[in-house]
């Protein structure tokens, strides 16, 4: 038998019970980190339990979907749960991409729980040089 000593995770329990579990049509949130790091920007998704065919990526102009699914796992028939406090369903996140992004290009990499996106800088909108021409000659405005 398992015991827990924090009160406000029955609350939260108690609340996702009242709400019922996450579908396609109305999914809960998954939390996430995004960053630059060097020419990329990097934004990763915890999911963990979720097997990789589960997630679904898409891009729609600048509108990046991160949407998976958490199913429940196969239990025999003389199994009696005891606590179950890990979500179920579908989790779903929204993100828009700045237009300085290259969005033809995301790289999506899945490894221990983790969604890793890297979505590079598109080169139009990266720092360049401009070179300054030298005139040779002056011309005059006759009006």
């Amino acid at each position: 038998m398992l015991m827990r000593t924090d009160p406000f995770r029955e609350l939260d329990r108690l609340t996702q019970q009242l709400m019922g579990p996450s579908t396609w049509s109305r999914p809960s949130a998954m939390p996430m980190d995004a960053y630059r790091e060097g020419d990329e920007y990097v934004v990763a998704f915890d999911l963990p339990g979720v097997t990789p065919d589960a997630i679904d990526i898409d891009v729609e102009r600048n509108m990046l979907t991160v949407k998976a699914e958490r199913r429940p796992t196969a239990k025999a028939d003389n199994v009696q749960m005891e606590l179950s406090e890990r979500p179920l369903g579908v989790f779903s996140r929204q993100i828009v991409l700045a237009d300085a992004l290259d969005t033809e290009h995301i790289e999506a990499d899945y490894d221990a729980g983790v969604l890793t996106l890297r979505i590079p800088i598109a080169e139009r909108a990266k720092p360049r040089k401009i070179s300054i021409g030298v005139g040779t000659g002056h011309k005059e405005i006759s009006g």
